[in-house]
């Protein structure tokens, strides 16, 4: 089957650092070169990838040191490149939202749109009302409650590499907290957490400009002086093998309806158990008492912190192989991809036995 794969543009792909929806369309896109695809990328220059890549801006807009650029622009100018191209493919996979919809409404048959994002936000169900002839997916069953009336293909899971991760069956010495400083993914719930416990914490996070102030007046007080509480700053993939490998458990005490948590099932690929609040998608992600535990307060996570030593490792490593390898990934897409093809007319059935 001839695909393209369309990311955003905001970080390289794979990132260099944080980055959840540039890191999965890397996966899934080597994922199916590998299963026997011919796929098209295109992404910044930077990309590294197995497919053929199509270099629509010179550098990741996060990493581009000029000052005064424009991310719409840059899209726009990707979209350009991907129209003219639309009778190359047999399926165009968007990634960027709703900004593709304007230009792309004559093949929206050949198109699907993978939303990566909250979708409680307001003018949002004006626009997928508007065009729901584009079949959409959501990362979550809890992603798609807000607009429960979209044009859904489906639900997948995000999966990552498999052997990007270096499981650790050791019992491990300090929590950690991985991903993004800000209020919704509480850190500070973190901190509380191994204060009481009285386990050390490493958190190893990136600081956004949009949230430095919480950072600099909500959680810098909590780390003066704090001897179980450190710092790391934001990791690379070459990093979260040792760091979550090494840890007891992953705390993700989110505060809002999280559309998947990436997160999550990298702990799972290190072996590592997670405790999680049950907001969004966790208790879609995480099974309770097998790859973690699934808490509604402090005094419940507390619990679950003691009782991680009866979970097993090597079964948390294994139930990430089952459900969320970027192998399981691209054959629940390659499900959607066929359906989609084989139910054009003419085409369909030509391009079904294709694929």
């Amino acid at each position: 089957m001839r695909i393209a794969q369309v990311p955003p543009l905001y970080e390289a792909v794979p990132p260099r650092f944080y980055g959840g929806t540039e890191r999965v369309v890397s996966h899934l896109t080597d994922a199916l070169v590998d299963l026997g695809h011919q796929v098209t990328l295109f992404a910044s220059a930077e990309a590294q990838t197995k497919a053929q890549l199509v270099k629509v801006r010179d550098q990741a807009i996060r990493l581009d040191p000029v000052q005064l650029k424009s991310d719409l622009a840059a899209h726009m100018s990707m979209l350009w490149d991907v129209r003219r191209r639309a009778d190359e493919f047999d399926i165009i996979h968007f990634h960027t939202d709703m900004i593709h919809f304007p230009f792309f409404e004559d093949v929206a048959d050949k198109t699907l749109t993978t939303l990566h994002g909250r979708l409680d936000l307001k003018d949002l169900p004006g626009v997928y009302w508007r065009w729901q002839q584009f079949p959409l997916v959501s990362i979550s069953d809890s992603q798609r409650k807000p607009l429960a009336f979209g044009n859904w293909a489906g639900t997948v899971h995000h999966g990552m590499q498999a052997d990007l991760f270096r499981p650790s069956f050791g019992p491990g010495d300090y929590l950690a907290f991985l991903g993004r400083i800000s209020p919704e993914k509480r850190p500070d719930r973190a901190i509380a957490l191994a204060k009481r416990a009285g386990l050390p914490l490493k958190i190893a996070a990136k600081v956004d400009q949009a949230d430095l102030r919480y950072f600099q007046d909500k959680i810098e007080p909590l780390l003066i002086g704090q001897k179980l509480v450190e710092f790391v700053g934001e990791i690379g993939d070459d990093e979260k093998s040792d760091f979550l490998g090494g840890a007891r458990a992953l705390l993700f005490p989110i505060d809002w309806p999280e559309p998947f948590g990436l997160v999550m099932i990298e702990a799972m690929a290190c072996g590592t158990p997670v405790i999680a609040y049950g907001c969004g998608s966790v208790p879609e992600v995480i099974e309770d008492g097998l790859t973690g535990f699934i808490v509604a307060s402090e005094n419940e996570a507390i619990d679950a912190i003691s009782r991680i030593p009866n979970l097993n490792r090597r079964s948390v490593r294994r139930r990430f192989d089952e459900r969320f390898s970027s192998v399981a990934m691209a054959r629940r897409y390659l499900d959607l991809y066929a359906g989609l093809v084989g139910a054009r007319p003419e085409r369909g059935v030509a391009l079904a036995a294709n694929a």
